[in-house]
């Protein structure tokens, strides 16, 4: 079996397992993908409810007299259009910037594996220090 084989185009990176002899992955890209992918959507998703929880309080709130209330109103809508809009242009943006960060962090981990446990073996020290608190 070569390394190519072995470490390649797989998406993910065995390692030997003591107990068995056969390889597991060290990391499973797929999965931290459709993890990432999964918290944007929610993400997005969350968004899109604020937008209609927002249009639905306007509607019950249309019965509701006094010009303040109608000036409220007004400013809420004009927000809401506002957040409307920036959320269909920044929708696309956030997901290929996404991508491309987690593209260059996978080129780094890969090309750089000591480095990267030493970072992570970092944080998590730092975090271990912090939460003890």
């Amino acid at each position: 079996m070569s390394i190519e084989s072995t470490f390649g185009t797989s998406d993910e990176t065995p390692i030997p397992d003591g107990s068995t002899g056969t390889s597991a992955p060290l990391f499973d890209k797929s999965a931290h993908r459709r993890n990432l992918q999964a918290a944007q959507n929610a993400l997005i998703e969350e968004f899109h409810t604020l937008i209609g929880d927002t249009e639905r309080l306007l509607k019950h709130t249309q019965d509701t007299a006094g010009a303040q209330t109608e000036e409220l109103r007004g400013k809420i809508n004009a927000n809401l259009s506002r957040a409307r809009q920036m959320l269909k242009e920044q929708e696309g943006t956030l997901r290929e910037q996404s991508q491309a960060a987690i593209q260059c962090t996978e080129e780094y981990v890969h090309t750089h594996p000591w480095q990267s446990i030493g970072i992570a073996a970092g944080v998590g020290f730092l975090f271990g220090l912090i939460t003890r608190r």
